[in-house]
C-alpha cells in the first residue's frame, strides 16, 4: 500500500479530484521510477524523484498541501536528477 491508495487528490493537469493509479516501475532515459497516473487525463508524475520525463510532482503537492511532510519534500528534491 502507498500514500496514494484510496486518497483523492486534485490533479494539477486536469484539476479533477481523483484517486491516482500507482505504477511501481516505469523507465525513462535516466532510470527506473515510481510514478502515479491520473485516471482522467492520464498524466504521469514521478513520485520518487523529480525527472524531466514526467509532469512536475511539485504542482501536485502545492494543490494538495497535506500530501507530503516537509522532510518527504526535501528528500524528493535532494534525489532529483540534475538537469
Amino acid at each position: 500500500m502507498n500514500i496514494f491508495d484510496n486518497n483523492q487528490l486534485e490533479c494539477s493537469s486536469c484539476h479533477d479530484k481523483v484517486i491516482f493509479d500507482f505504477i511501481e516501475e516505469i523507465e525513462c532515459d535516466w532510470g527506473i521510477h515510481q510514478v502515479i497516473q491520473c485516471p482522467n487525463c492520464e498524466e504521469l508524475f514521478s513520485i520518487d524523484q523529480k525527472c524531466p520525463a514526467f509532469s512536475n510532482f511539485n504542482d501536485l503537492f502545492e494543490l494538495n498541501p497535506n500530501l507530503l511532510t516537509n522532510q518527504q519534500k526535501i528528500n524528493y528534491f535532494n534525489q532529483s536528477h540534475k538537469f
